[in-house]
This record gives structure tokens, sequence and C-alpha cells, in this order.
């Protein structure tokens, strides 16, 4: 598994370059290696390093760490979705179960935040779920009937309102939650690699070719070395299915997102100078889009079954253009030329849109698939997966453990036909809010 580091992405952008970076170029042993130095990879690092000071503990990421997923989605932590997958939860008690996982991935952030002293332009400013359609009022007013059953604060709006708060008269039909979180999701998964306890090692641009169990070793092949550990805690995601785990209950989908150039004040007042706000689209395949602090604009409306290990600069302009249609559709007074960097990047999905917490064999454990909505869940289970692999419980693990597992998929190429279908539809119900 090799995966192309690239510097298109604005959030990793705005960090400042890292140094020092450990490729793996020996053969080591360990008691704890964690593939996978993401939200998820990195949260079961530091949970393990606090609980074993002196223990060897390794984590090797195929790129540079935390900058994969991490960093390249768009930013929201959400406590309630109306699209996470192909299958909508319409059972309430389904429903609930999964919002009780979301609320524990806020709070895990709030607790790490605070510990660390974190700045990730951190904004508890709600989201708005939008439709250019009036037709899919009535989606809304269902959504609104399941949030208010839970008790969840929200409101649906008409046009004038989302203008007046988003600056845009896209928008005709919109239902706004106070819940939810807006970041940086490069500065906050930045943050967890500076918190790294001592004794955890990072391997970087290190990517696992192969590996294999013996007796009570799990032996790990990497392209300049290899590791033989005790246990091992799979926390790659999107690239599960490359490494053969859980290979049939998940499957890997590419998104491309656009952000812009900081609107200078002419053009951030030609939109009413709005209070940043993150827009979640009503249909599936319709655009993610925010605002950001400092007066950015992202989109991302794009998604496909894809090479995950690699998008070509080409290929990336190509989608780049829907971008470039979806910003000039909600902001038509802004300049064509407006966008600053396109980028790529992974999701893992399961069919049923629930997420992979499980122990997989003797000494290997797994979490992921998180749907689109892996900020504050999969650093939930990072921490919680560090505890389960120790074969321990908590009450985090059994709200996790409430949730309906991942369906199985049907073989290849009934698979990627069955997607790839799926998509198509729901591209073309969608294709007027890219």
């Amino acid at each position: 598994m090799e995966v192309i580091n690239d510097n298109s992405c604005s959030w990793v952008n705005d960090l400042n370059p890292r140094v020092n970076i450990q490729i793996l170029s020996s053969d080591l042993n360990c008691e704890w290696l964690i593939i996978g130095a993401g939200y998820t990879g990195l949260s079961a690092a530091r949970k393990l390093g606090q609980i074993f000071p002196n223990q060897k503990i390794l984590i090797v990421d195929a790129q540079l760490a935390g900058e994969g997923a991490s960093s390249r989605n768009s930013g929201y932590l959400v406590d309630t979705t109306l699209n996470d997958g192909f299958t909508s939860n319409k059972e309430l008690e389904n429903y609930k179960k999964k919002a009780d996982i979301y609320e524990l991935g806020i709070q895990v952030i709030k607790k790490f935040i605070k510990e660390y002293q974190v700045d990730c332009d951190w904004n508890e400013c709600g989201k708005y779920f939008s439709s250019s359609k009036l037709q899919d009022k009535k989606i809304l007013i269902n959504f609104s009937n399941t949030l208010s059953k839970l008790g969840y604060e929200h409101s649906i709006m008409n046009k004038k309102e989302l203008s007046e708060r988003l600056g845009t008269n896209f928008y005709n039909i919109g239902l706004y939650t106070k819940g939810g979180v807006l970041i940086h999701p490069g500065k906050l998964v930045r943050a967890m690699l500076n918190a790294l306890p001592n004794n955890v090692e990072l391997f970087e641009n290190s990517s696992l070719l192969n590996w294999s169990t013996f007796k009570d070793y799990i032996t790990c092949e990497f392209k300049n070395g290899k590791i033989n550990t005790k246990k091992i805690i799979f926390a790659t995601n999107g690239f599960f299915k490359s490494l053969g785990i859980k290979p049939n209950f998940n499957f890997p989908i590419t998104l491309t997102a656009s952000m812009t150039r900081k609107l200078s004040n002419e053009e951030y007042m030609s939109i009413g100078k709005p209070k940043e706000w993150g827009v979640l689209p009503v249909r599936p395949m319709g655009a993610t889009i925010r605002l950001t602090r400092d007066k950015r604009i992202l989109i991302r409306n794009t998604a496909e079954l894809y090479n995950p290990f690699k998008m070509t600069k080409i290929n990336l302009e190509k989608r780049s253009i829907n971008q470039k249609i979806g910003i000039q559709k909600r902001f038509p007074q802004l300049p064509k030329d407006i966008i600053q960097s396109s980028w790529s990047g992974i999701v893992s999905r399961t069919r049923n849109s629930s997420q992979i917490f499980e122990k997989i064999d003797n000494n290997i454990f797994a979490a992921g698939s998180y749907n689109g909505s892996g900020i504050g869940v999969g650093t939930l289970f990072g921490e919680q997966i560090a505890i389960k692999a120790l074969g321990e419980s908590s009450l985090e693990i059994e709200t996790i453990e409430k949730r309906n597992e991942p369906t199985w998929l049907p073989p290849e190429p009934f698979l990627s036909l069955g997607i790839k279908s799926r998509l198509f539809y729901e591209r073309l119900r969608a294709r007027s809010e890219i």
C-alpha cells in the first residue's frame, strides 16, 4: 500500500512544514503496533502510551502523519446526519444509537482540546442542511420530526432566512441544527501528532506491503524493514480493503474538494459579511460547502469509485471544474478564478453506514469505516479500540457496540457495478445541487 503525498490541500498548507520525518529503515520488535496515523491511530497511540509508559509502541503511516483524510475533510464535527451513506436511518432507535456515538465523539474532542490547549478554530455554530429544490421540504420535515423526537434543537428555514445567514440566494429551503461544530481539521490532527507520548515512535512514508501471523507474533513487512509485534491495531480507514481488513464489509470512496483564497473585504461585503457557516446537502450527492473563519469558501461536490492511492493532477483539475461551477452558482458576484487549491481524499463506507470496531483475530484489532464522519468518531474509536485491545471495557465501548454491525457486501464485479450505479443515480438526483 503506497500512498502519494502532495501539497494540494489548503488545510495542510496552512500548517508549518514538519521536520525530522522518520522513515522505517530497519527491523524492529514492539509490544504494540498501530498502522495508520490519522485521528484514530494517533488517538490509539496516545491512549496506549499513557497506559503503558514503559512499553515500546510504534505507529506507522504510508504517508505523512495526519495528512491523509484526517486533514482533507470539510472540518465538520457532526451531532446528527441526514445523509451519512447509501441508506437512510429510518428507524428511530438505530438513529439514536448513531447519534449517541456522534455525541461521544464531540465530547472526546472537547476533552482533548481542553487538556492540550489546542487552537483548531473551534466554532459551535451548528450546521445547515439546505437545498435549492422546494420539493425537498418534505425530506426536511421528516428529518425535523426525527430530531424533535430525539430532543435536538433545530429549525426549518426559508430562502430569505438562509440568504441572510449564508450570503447566497441559491438555497430555497433548509434546516438548521444547533448542535455540531466547525473546526480546522489540519490544526486538530497536527495537535494530536504533537501530543504523542515519548514512548510512542512514529514512522512515516513507510508503506505496509504485507502482514502475517505466526504463533504469538504479527509480522508486518515494509519496503525497508519489518516489524514484529505482539498486538496490532489497524486504523487505516479508507485503505482497510487493500490490506485485507474486513474486505467484504467496507469499500473506499474518493472525494474531491476545492478551497478559494481568502475573500477580499470588498468580496466579503458583496456576500453580506456572514459569520462562519457550514452547509450539508439534503440530497446525498449534493455539495458540502462552508465559509471558514478566515473568509475562504470550501466546496466538496464529487464522490466516486476511484483508485484510492493516487489521483493525477490532470484528473484532479477535471473534477475541480465541478467545484468552480458550484461556487459560481452560489456566489456569481465572486471572481471565476477564485479557487486556490483542489485535492482528493479517501473515506471508507459500509453498506448500512455503520462503523468497524472489533477484534479481527487474536491480538489483531481494527477501527474505522466512518462513512464521512471521522473527526469525532475516529478520535473516539481510536481511544476505545486501545482499551478494547487490553481486554477491558468502558461505557463508551458499550455505547459503540450497541450500533448495528456492518452488513455483508456482494463480491466483485457485482459490488463495483452496484456502487457505480448508485452513485450515478444519486448524482442525477442531485445534479442541480453541485
